[in-house]
């Protein structure tokens, strides 16, 4: 599955208004179309997507095309899940990331929003 092809679709231009400026947590997924994990938590976020629809924002940022914003955060490793809430980030998952433990955090998240 492309990159670009779950949620939003992030730019290093759109980044500030679609995460930084949302009224309601978002998870950010950043990958690179060659990162063998992020084949692997793909279909994760797209389920994250259909079952937090209308109360997360859900977005994806390929590394390769747009380095800004990863060096910006420190991403290091692929595939990475950051949460942010009110323009922040308060979690986040490296490597072999679970559905569950993604599912849980947005949970808490969406509990906890002024959304």
């Amino acid at each position: 599955m492309a990159v670009d092809g779950i949620g939003v679709t992030l730019t290093d231009q759109n980044f500030q208004t679609v995460v930084l400026e949302s009224p309601q947590p978002v998870l950010v997924a950043f990958a690179a179309e060659g990162c063998d994990p992020w084949h692997l938590l793909a279909p994760e976020i797209a389920a994250i997507n259909g079952a937090f629809r209308g109360r997360v924002t859900v977005a994806t940022l390929d590394v390769e095309a747009q380095p800004q914003t990863p060096e910006r955060y420190g991403i290091r490793t692929l595939a990475t899940v950051l949460f942010f809430l009110d323009g922040r980030v308060v979690d986040q998952l490296s490597r072999m990331v679970d559905g569950a433990d993604m599912a849980a955090k947005l949970h808490i998240l969406t509990r906890n929003s002024h959304a």
